[in-house]
């Protein structure tokens, strides 16, 4: 799993370094490289182990269902896969550093089975958004709540 946030460089070639944590726990898991693809506002960088049953899931969705449609070109049109190099970088393509709005500095924030990769504004944003509405998340997401009846 990979938690925590740091703050990192993009060189003016797209690279990137991955923290070492996150590097071994990807490398650990698969001999196959990641894949970086587009996640709305930011990067999601999957171990290949992970990136498999996201396919899978984007797989089972209807083929009759235009979102479901949408969301699969959107997440996997624009996946790569994303070779780690000796010095423990990858290369993020111009076109997802533009998608992400990614310039010379970004946030790398371990999130359980993933790591995102944010524009530092974008980040402070969505977390100030998510602070401001704590309560009501906690309250839809707890795995206790049961849902209405009708």
């Amino acid at each position: 799993m990979f938690r925590g946030r740091f703050e990192h460089a993009v060189d003016t070639k797209g690279r990137l370094s991955i923290p070492s944590g996150f590097r071994v726990e990807i490398q650990r898991r698969s001999e196959k490289d990641p894949v970086l693809t587009n996640y709305g506002d930011h990067l999601a960088l999957f171990p290949a182990d992970e990136w498999e049953t996201k396919e899978a899931e984007l797989l089972g969705l209807s083929d009759f269902d235009s979102d479901a449609q949408d969301l699969q070109r959107y997440v996997v049109g624009d996946a790569i896969d994303c070779p780690i190099d000796a010095q423990g970088r990858i290369l993020v393509p111009s076109l997802l550093r533009k998608e992400a709005e990614l310039e010379s500095k970004v946030i790398i924030a371990g999130v359980l089975n993933k790591v995102e990769i944010w524009n530092p504004e974008r980040f402070e944003e969505k977390k100030r958004m998510t602070l401001m509405r704590l309560n009501e998340i906690q309250k839809n997401v707890d795995p206790q709540r049961k849902p209405p009846s009708n």
